[in-house]
């Protein structure tokens, strides 16, 4: 086949990969497509973690139309054994003639293995096509399996001069339905949410995900609360015993309020503060432990500049609404000293800016 026909079927290997977008960690999102003589003979997707892969999928539809025939898959397959057998084994036995690779596996357990046993096994491996596209696809995985530390997004929501609140306080709602929609599709995707106690004690939110489509989902809920601030009556702390909650603490929380949290069915991390808050790098280990591979920060000022200060943030998504509040006491989106020179100021890269109803969407990485 050319070139401009594995991209062809690449697409389509991206497009069912996306399919289980925010439902495989902390497992990459792999789809695979067997095509015989032009024609598709298989294809899948891996749904969840421990389900099985892709291209088991896509080589079981196909049957014994898969001997002889082009494997397209996003990822390296495995050559491991971890919650499912090594895919690498199946596409041999089942007699594939040729297998193109979008991107090699970024864990150490693979690591070119797969193709290195692959072609060791007479298979033809066309590897790196659409590299760029299938590493965005993957780049909480990358992030993830690479540092053993979450892919960051940090959210905020503000008016056009930067407020995310009056003086007064009043911050619902700066922006309008359709920012808000898209604030709870990102919820949908990641495996966390994590907010400062201030913002849970000013708006006390339920921190659900609400997508368009599908079902009300419950990201694990992160509460930093090193001054006991938050009410244990709060919405956050709803459905802990059957949907997840870490509440982060000073090494000194009081007993009893630690007993009160465990009773709930919440979480207790405990940690070392430094110069009066929570280490958002510490925190961010912890979390990756838990096999919390991807975080939504939705928290307030304070909690943004320390995310930044640390450099644990790897996207982010401001929401401009077209509206001036003013005020020298009204809260910025980002707090803390900031940098005092401009030189020293975070630049965005791979930029972009979309109108989302009356507001703007600015998107980009550090």
């Amino acid at each position: 086949m050319n070139a401009e026909t594995d991209h062809d079927w690449m697409k389509r290997v991206l497009l069912l990969a996306q399919k289980a977008r925010g439902k495989t960690s902390p497992n990459p999102m792999v789809g695979a497509v067997a095509v015989q003589n032009g024609k598709v003979v298989g294809e899948g997707y891996h749904h969840r973690a421990g389900g099985p892969h892709a291209e088991v999928i896509a080589l079981k539809k196909a049957g014994q139309s898969a001997k002889g025939c082009d494997l397209y898959v996003n990822l390296e397959p495995c050559c491991h054994h971890g919650r499912t057998p090594p895919c690498v084994d199946l596409i041999i036995a089942s007699g594939v003639r040729r297998v193109i690779v979008g991107m090699r596996d970024p864990n150490p357990l693979v690591a070119g293995g797969g193709i290195r046993r692959l072609k060791s096994a007479g298979i033809e491996v066309l590897s790196g096509v659409m590299k760029k596209q299938c590493n965005a696809l993957n780049e909480v995985f990358i992030k993830y399996i690479q540092t053993s530390m979450p892919f960051v997004i940090l959210k905020a929501a503000m008016s056009l001069d930067g407020k995310i609140a009056t003086s007064k306080g009043e911050s619902q709602w700066i922006t309008g339905t359709h920012a808000r929609a898209i604030v709870h599709e990102i919820r949908a995707e990641v495996d966390a949410i994590l907010i400062g106690a201030g913002s849970v004690v000013k708006d006390n939110p339920s921190l659900t995900a609400r997508p368009k489509k599908g079902k009300v989902c419950f990201p694990t809920r992160v509460i930093l609360d090193n001054e006991e601030r938050v009410s244990l009556t709060s919405k956050v702390f709803n459905n802990a015993q059957e949907e997840k909650v870490i509440y982060v603490a000073g090494l000194n929380l009081k007993p009893i309020r630690e007993q009160k949290l465990i009773a709930k069915g919440v979480d207790v991390l405990k940690l070392r503060e430094r110069r009066g808050l929570l280490p958002m790098k510490a925190v961010m280990k912890e979390l990756a432990q838990r096999e919390i591979s991807s975080v939504l920060i939705e928290g307030g000022g304070e909690v943004y500049a320390s995310a930044l200060k640390e450099a644990v943030v790897d996207r982010v998504v401001f929401f401009y609404a077209p509206k001036i509040i003013g005020g020298r006491k009204a809260p910025s989106a980002v707090g803390g000293d900031g940098v005092a020179r401009l030189q020293d100021a975070l630049k965005l890269k791979d930029t972009s800016i979309r109108q989302v109803g009356d507001d703007w969407m600015v998107d980009g990485r550090l």
